[in-house]
């Protein structure tokens, strides 16, 4: 059984993304739906990048005095 073709099927998934990003930007401007703006997309992946950048600074302060301690003779 054939599967139905709205455009191509080359054309298809590419009009699908289309529709999704459309309305993912009309749902995040328009002034009734849209999200507090510490909510956006934006603002939210700010935050989660901030997060590990932090988290992997520690980690990286925490190996650099681990490893210092080695060279010095001290154990944890």
């Amino acid at each position: 059984m054939n599967r139905p073709v709205l455009l191509s099927k080359g054309l298809d998934p590419v009009l699908g993304v289309f529709t999704g990003l459309l309305a993912y930007y009309l749902h995040e401007t328009n002034p009734r739906t849209a999200p507090p703006p510490d909510q956006t997309l934006s603002a939210l992946v700010g935050w989660r990048m901030e997060k590990r950048r932090q988290e992997q600074l520690q980690k990286d302060q925490e190996a650099e005095t681990g490893d210092w301690k080695q060279v010095v003779g001290e154990t944890k």
